[in-house]
């Protein structure tokens, strides 16, 4: 398992999604997520089929955050160029933990 973290601090376990097919599952078909999860090599995210609302966090490839959002279910995110990765979990969860642009995260395997 892997651990999301904001400076010192663990925020949260997380999911790693690093085959094309685990990326393109991402979170549909699930009720809610304890955690996050990361998809690596993807510059954007859709919410077609999603069951809750998430937020998402497009990163670079030193996992600073470029931008955060919140999607309501069936919507389409656009592409975020120097993205290298995205993070989601439920919506409220980046507030709770403290991610927003500029933050720099850190993965712990």
């Amino acid at each position: 398992m892997a651990w999301l973290m904001v400076g010192d601090r663990v925020v949260a376990s997380l999911e790693v999604a690093s085959s094309r097919r685990d990326r393109r599952r991402g979170l549909l078909g699930r009720d809610g997520i304890e955690g996050a999860l990361l998809l690596e090599r993807t510059r954007s995210v859709h919410s077609f089929g999603m069951r809750f609302p998430i937020d998402v966090a497009h990163c670079d490839s030193d996992m600073q955050v470029l931008r955060v959002t919140t999607m309501r279910a069936n919507r389409v995110g656009r592409p975020v160029r120097r993205a290298a990765s995205v993070i989601e979990a439920e919506a409220g969860s980046f507030r709770r933990w403290g991610i927003a642009p500029g933050v720099e995260l850190e993965i712990r395997r």
